[in-house]
């Protein structure tokens, strides 16, 4: 520009570029701003190539390259951007420099941008225990391979299964209309079925319904259990093209159902609407929850996972977010839930290895979510992985877009050969504290670090119970609770180890309720302690009081019981003396229980003196004053029932 300015020749050219640039630029804003990215980059590649930036345009820029998964080219103009203004106009810009720089392997740099990502948000950012190196750990646990029979030089990705064939999403131009996307420049999406051969193998790819597929997208279909209804997702097209106040076209999710092995009344859900994206339906196990991608108000960054509750007369409740521990500032797409219940979904705002990795993330017992886990190469690379399927025999199908495929987005298969690193199982047994029995039928509750019961489960036969892996997490606290019928409550605090592995948790309950038997002592059967006294005393200690009232109660509960309470003394002083002191002590203790409403015909007292000392401390042994405080004692023994 200063060269125009010193040629006076020049100059005129220069203000006819300038004005014809300041053109280009408002085309490429125009395009940019209605989604059409391929088009917005060739203009404005075409406006920056003549020496014209500013950070509008290279945030644009960058972010056309962003949005369309060109992760190399975002990290060159977000570079630029920086370059030329180093501070960041909106924090965005700095989370999704990370983002591309992860998807180069730039983790160092990525971090680093990450960092002032939090500190311009003004938050501090969550701990991290260098997270590549759990992933490193967490990796390994998948054989994945191409899908080459099925993949074409476009786009094939979002795979399910529907009555034993592979339901996929494909952007080639067979049997499809000639019209293309200007997001990125490929025809319209439509809807594949291809065979499943013996070993897993899709093969034999064929359009899969021309009752579905319209001129425009269809993508990520999902179907009930019993293969009757499908969710799937479209532009906004029904009978004609939808649009917002701005001329955009989003995607919303519809639904039809087979009738006469073709799909028909096709319907457009509730909670869709003209002004944001509904994407990428998934299905709960039982099928009463469908799972969803949006953009729309209320959510935590560009895209979040969301849920509805599916009714019995089939309608639907209001949508959920899921929540922080599934969604970030980023970007969260393609949601599935195992027949184990467990989500996976693809995110590139949760720590990963580049692009959108793909997560897992345990629903528990009370619907919520837990913490996401990376699920680790090979599924996972520095570039886009998302679109994960797994049945019940842990075989399955993902998406990439990564290096050595056919095409833009390629389908893999993949078997599970073993599960996450750390997954914890709570199990042990119930028994009788006193004689070791094993209890069935006890209810057990696990409550969490926040107190809430997450779980419950019943003792079995044998006393076992046990808490499922999908429910217990690594290095977490957890109360383990017992209880059953005539039995006390008993509990038991654990924090798991940070390992795979079964933590053991036995509990003992004591029973509450038992009927007495002559011959036994209330002391044993019911969990009454031995009444001491002091040394040459034979009165009440207020200790004692406490637990004569026991016996009291007992005895009040069974009117016919008779017992016979037997005093003890420690070795000193004579035989005479000690066997006087413990009548002495023995009648206090009836007198007592006389003046609480006890007949004294139910009440024998003997004094048995030092004859029966339950340790070594006889006469001339040195022993401890604790030792010789546990002869001195009173005992109750049932001496009859009644009839």
């Amino acid at each position: 520009m200063k060269k125009i300015i010193y040629i006076g020749s020049l100059l005129l050219a220069g203000l006819i570029t300038a004005n014809a640039q300041t053109t280009q630029t408002k085309r490429a804003n125009e395009l940019y701003d209605n989604y059409k990215y391929i088009d917005a980059i060739k203009t404005y590649e075409k406006v920056v190539s003549k020496g014209y930036k500013n950070p509008e345009i290279l945030q644009s820029l960058a972010n056309a390259y962003y949005f369309n998964a060109q992760y190399t080219e975002a990290a060159k103009w977000y570079q630029e951007l920086f370059d030329l203004q180093p501070e960041a106009s909106q924090p965005e810009y700095y989370l999704r420099y990370s983002l591309s720089l992860k998807s180069i392997e730039k983790y160092d740099k990525a971090n680093k941008y990450l960092e002032k990502y939090y500190q311009a948000r003004g938050e501090a950012r969550p701990e991290i225990k260098n997270y590549l190196q759990i992933i490193k750990e967490n990796s390994g646990r998948y054989e994945i391979k191409n899908a080459q029979a099925i993949n074409s030089k476009l786009s094939d990705y979002g795979a399910t299964v529907h009555k034993g064939k592979l339901i996929f999403t494909s952007t080639r131009q067979e049997g499809t209309f000639s019209r293309t996307n200007k997001w990125n420049n490929q025809p319209h999406s439509v809807l594949y079925a291809a065979a499943i051969d013996i070993e897993g193998n899709p093969i034999n790819p064929a359009p899969f319904s021309d009752k579905l597929n319209s001129k425009f997208d269809e993508a990520t279909p999902v179907f009930t259990t019993d293969g009757n209804t499908v969710y799937f997702t479209r532009t906004n097209y029904l009978k004609k093209r939808g649009y917002n106040q701005e001329k955009t076209t989003f995607l919303k999710i519809y639904s039809a159902t087979l009738k006469d092995d073709q799909w028909s009344d096709i319907t457009e859900l509730p909670f869709n609407s003209d002004d944001f994206n509904t994407a990428h339906p998934a299905l709960s196990p039982d099928n009463s929850t469908l799972y969803f991608t949006s953009d729309r108000p209320g959510g935590f960054g560009d895209a979040d996972i969301w849920k509805v509750a599916i009714n019995k007369d089939e309608t639907f409740g209001q949508p959920i977010n899921l929540g922080p521990t599934v969604n970030t500032e980023g970007r969260e797409s393609f949601p599935f839930v195992s027949s184990e219940n467990v989500l996976y979904y693809a995110s590139n705002g949760k720590l990963g290895l580049g692009g959108l990795d793909i997560f897992m993330s345990k629903i528990t017992e009370q619907n919520t979510y837990e913490e996401a886990i990376n699920v680790g190469e090979p599924i996972n690379s520095s570039v886009d992985d998302f679109g994960f399927y797994i049945s019940k025999f842990r075989h399955g199908f993902f998406t990439s877009n990564r290096e050595g495929g056919i095409g833009d987005d390629d389908i893999y298969t993949f078997v599970e050969i073993r599960k996450p690193i750390c997954e914890q199982l709570i199990a042990g047994v119930i028994r009788d504290l006193k004689t070791k029995e094993l209890l069935a039928e006890a209810k057990v509750n696990l409550y969490d670090e926040n107190q809430s019961v997450i779980a419950q489960t019943t003792s079995d036969t044998e006393g076992k119970y046990h808490f499922e892996k999908s429910i217990v997490l690594c290095d977490k606290p957890y109360r383990i609770r017992a209880q059953k019928e005539n039995y006390s409550v008993e509990e038991e605090f654990v924090r798991t180890p940070n390992e795979s592995g079964e933590t053991v948790v036995n509990l003992f309950l004591r029973k509450t309720k038992e009927e007495p038997l002559v011959g036994q002592t209330l002391n044993e059967i019911l969990d009454i302690p031995v009444i001491y006294f002091d040394l040459d005393k034979w009165n009440i200690r207020p200790d004692a009081e406490v637990e004569i009232a026991k016996v009291l109660q007992v005895m009040e509960d069974y009117p016919q019981m008779k017992i016979e309470i037997g005093s003890h003394t420690d070795s000193r002083a004579s035989h005479v003396y000690n066997e006087k002191l413990s009548d002495r002590r023995a009648n206090s203790t009836r007198d007592w229980l006389i003046k609480k409403g006890i007949s004294p015909d139910r009440l024998a007292a003997k004094g048995y003196g030092e004859t029966q000392l339950i340790n070594k401390c006889a006469d001339g042994v040195e022993c401890t004053e604790e030792e010789h405080q546990l002869n001195r004692r009173s005992i109750f023994m049932i001496t009859s029932m009644g009839k």
